[in-house]
């Protein structure tokens, strides 16, 4: 299979790092053909690899993607996986390419332990799909120490995990593709439109594990069940999908099968599947979705890593969750193109597009541990949901783009309840916040006075009124800073009260009080807007910094 111009600077940057001595970590979307990557790879290795990979799903996709390769390999599986997927590559490709005696091996990470010693110790490659499983201390982590002699390689949409460990105790380096906007953009992903109708889940109660840093599994049950979310999930995919084929994300095998009825009541052909639906029943459903037999595959957590099939048209949640991964993955599985495909539809019934905003929205990956945090925190790209229609806009917008409804603040009293819209504030909070303003504005002899006033005596009077002096000039180039920014937005077509709120959403402070701030606060804040403005923007504002206006 030829690479696509992407995969193949991909397949350059992999050499690459090997030549620097790293253990490299490819990240690509969900969707823009991971597999098709590595197989290349595997492809051009001279002697012996494996593959690894922890699901049966994914040993069949990784078997037929290496048969579309031409690669001889051998399968470490059970008797009767095996024969499943000769059988398919067969029919796929026309060929199987599968000998018990072959150096290239794909097994699943349960099983490699299987495998012969002196094998392992010929292996000069490995590949884990689905990387941001590895640690050093798991079973990833032993499986790859099983092979002294190789060569390293791991591939994954999302490498960070949801318990915040970083990737780093096994891969050494990142090498990064294009972004899910920047194959959208250029054709190789389907673009999507997202609904989130109201839903009375509530999340906030529903213990985090700390194993896996995702909700816990008995709680997310009972919530997602008192908040009868059944019919819904049935009635917004006939009012915004009908008639397309589509995959449902269950919280639970019992929650799954009570979903697949309730299609099935509502006229629309359904099935559940789960990890406990036998093989060869898995894979008629799956046979049976792709001729569009069925319309609706109920699912609980199978198609969220590695599921490759290109038709799927609509994809909802009834799941929620705290891992950004497994939203991100799950949520891409809607974004292979497909004829007649204008956009995907993505329909959120639990709130994971509010917790984790859209999975394009740009991100800075690293291999080293964060915070784990329970909602991804705002910014310029942050969303909401119109109370209205259900679609999703820039929270930064006045109304809905799509409907015109004007949403209602919950509260007036604070930026925070009106995403820093000035013009959305009473009158009480304006005021304490010019008058917050107008104390850094003051005069320096009229700031001297106060301070005599109050008894302060001279040579205080004299270092306050220094300090004075010091956060004026602060908040004289923080104020052009902010002038340039909010000359850079009209520019981008922003209102006012749009720059207000982006400006909020950006730097999480609101325009009246950024003017308020201290010297070395201000000074902070004005070196992070300067990072965001266009070079040419970068070069004024810091000229102006040092030589003024």
């Amino acid at each position: 299979m030829e690479l696509r111009p992407y995969q193949a600077q991909l397949r350059a940057g992999i050499d690459h790092a090997w030549a620097q001595g790293h253990t490299p970590l490819v990240v690509l979307p969900t969707g823009a053909g991971k597999t098709v990557v590595f197989a290349h790879v595997v492809r051009e290795h001279r002697g012996a690899a494996v593959v690894i990979a922890h699901r049966r799903e994914l040993v069949e996709q990784i078997s037929l993607a290496l048969a579309r390769e031409a690669v001889t390999h051998r399968i470490f599986a059970p008797k009767t996986t095996i024969r499943s997927i000769v059988h398919q590559n067969t029919q796929e490709t026309g060929r199987a390419c599968y000998s018990p005696t072959a150096d290239v091996a794909v097994a699943s990470v349960d099983s490699i332990h299987k495998t012969p010693e002196i094998w392992r110790r010929r292996v000069g490659l490995w590949v884990i799909d689905e990387g941001h499983h590895v640690l050093g201390a798991n079973k990833w982590g032993r499986a790859v120490r099983m092979f002294p002699n190789a060569k390293g390689l791991g591939v994954t949409a999302t490498p960070e995990r949801a318990d915040g460990k970083g990737l780093g105790q096994i891969f050494t380096t990142l090498v990064v593709g294009p972004s899910m906007r920047d194959l959208i953009e250029a054709g190789y992903l389907s673009d999507y439109r997202v609904y989130v109708p109201p839903t009375t889940l509530d999340t906030s109660a529903i213990k985090v594990s700390q194993a896996t840093g995702d909700f816990a599994v008995k709680a997310m049950q009972t919530a997602v069940r008192k908040a009868q979310i059944t019919g819904d999930v049935v009635a917004h995919y006939l009012k915004w999908a009908a008639g397309k084929l589509g995959i449902t994300f269950a919280v639970s095998i019992e929650a799954a099968g009570e979903l697949a009825v309730a299609y099935r009541e509502a006229g629309v052909p359904a099935e559940a599947i789960s990890s406990k639906t036998p093989p060869a029943v898995r894979g008629e459903l799956i046979r049976r979705f792709r001729n569009r037999e069925i319309l609706q595959l109920v699912n609980v957590d199978i198609f969220g890593e590695g599921f490759d099939l290109p038709a799927i048209e609509v994809v909802s949640f009834a799941r929620p969750t705290m891992s950004f991964p497994l939203y991100a993955q799950a949520f891409g599985r809607g974004l292979r193109p497909m004829p007649d495909k204008p956009h995907a539809i993505i329909i959120d019934h639990v709130g994971n597009v509010d917790r984790h905003q859209l999975p394009d929205r740009p991100r800075v990956w690293t291999l080293a541990d964060r915070e784990r945090r329970a909602v991804s925190p705002p910014g310029p790209d942050a969303i909401k949901a119109c109370r209205k229609c259900a679609r999703v806009f820039r929270r930064y917008l006045v109304s809905c783009p799509y409907c015109g409804h004007t949403p209602e603040p919950s509260g007036r009293s604070s930026p925070e309840h009106v995403d820093g819209d000035l013009v959305e504030l009473d009158a009480e909070t304006l005021a304490a916040m010019r008058g917050a303003v107008e104390r850094v504005d003051m005069p320096h002899d009229e700031y001297a006075r106060e301070l005599a006033r109050r008894g302060c005596p001279e040579i205080g009077i004299r270092a306050h009124v220094k300090r004075h002096r010091g956060t004026q000039d602060a908040q004289a180039a923080l104020r052009r800073t902010m002038e340039w920014w909010a000359g850079v937005k009209r520019n981008e077509g922003l209102s006012e009260r749009e720059s207000y709120k982006a400006f909020y959403l950006e730097f999480q402070i609101d325009v009246l009080s950024a003017r308020a701030l201290p010297t070395k606060d201000a000074a902070t804040l004005c070196q992070r807007i300067r990072a965001t403005l266009p070079f040419a923007a970068q070069c004024m504002t810091a000229r102006e910094a040092t030589t003024g206006p």
